[in-house]
């Protein structure tokens, strides 16, 4: 793998459960979301709803064992829920998933119907390798408030992801921050997706989000590396 992601011994520790895809994509050509990506999308719903048959998508049992997970390092995650139940709950709402661009739509839904944390960075904004930690509490996280530039810092103790510029998600995959994520303008992307437990079907949404980004984009050099724990 080119960028080196690591896990550190603290997380590990927390949860020891938890594993990881990682998806490295050269050459992609996105853009603005378009008829394809939007059925993805609303294929994902209905995949989600028949999946979950009348249930809430936190009662879940990977949902369940995220929300542990976030319990563990001080996070309440009834207000502060994993990226794949955050859509979830989205999903099953009246205004359905947003539209981003093709990339993002794309992960998107792999993330909905299958509950699993998605998450895409631009290679080219990336700085150095990037690892899964427990925030210090002065770790820098670059966002945006009011359409004005702010700076931020995790709670001591907060599992982030960070590269050598500061921290690029906070509360393991809450939250992205702008400066990494994928735009129209991305060509070279990472995708992690990340599990709780031996049953999070991680191989099998890693190679489906594989096949959906060379069918979005033809031509992309796409490589799968099998889950990490």
């Amino acid at each position: 793998m080119t960028l080196t992601l690591t896990v550190s011994d603290e997380v590990r520790t927390l949860a020891p459960g938890f594993s990881h895809v990682a998806i490295e994509a050269y050459d992609l050509v996105n853009g603005p979301s378009t008829d394809g990506t939007s059925a993805l999308l609303d294929d994902a719903a209905r995949r989600l709803a028949a999946h979950l048959d009348g249930r809430a998508p936190h009662e879940d049992p990977h949902m369940a064992a995220w929300r542990a997970a976030y319990t563990a390092f001080g996070a309440k995650p009834s207000r502060t829920r994993n990226s794949a139940e955050a859509l979830a709950k989205r999903a099953l709402a009246d205004g359905g998933l947003p539209r981003i661009n093709a990339l993002v739509d794309v992960y998107n839904a792999v993330s909905v119907a299958r509950l699993v944390p998605v998450g895409g960075e631009d290679l080219d904004l990336v700085e150095g390798g990037m690892r899964l930690v427990r925030a210090s509490g002065d770790e820098d996280f670059v966002t945006a408030a009011a359409g004005e530039r702010t700076v931020e810092h995790p709670e001591p103790g907060e599992v982030v992801w960070c590269d050598e510029r500061g921290v690029t998600c906070r509360r393991w995959n809450w939250r992205q921050g702008p400066r990494t994520r994928l735009t129209e303008e991305s060509v070279n992307a990472i995708f992690l997706l990340e599990g709780m437990g031996p049953d999070a079907g991680l191989q099998a949404s890693g190679a489906e989000l594989a096949e959906l980004l060379a069918k979005v984009s033809p031509g992309a050099r796409i490589t799968v590396h099998a889950p990490l724990g």
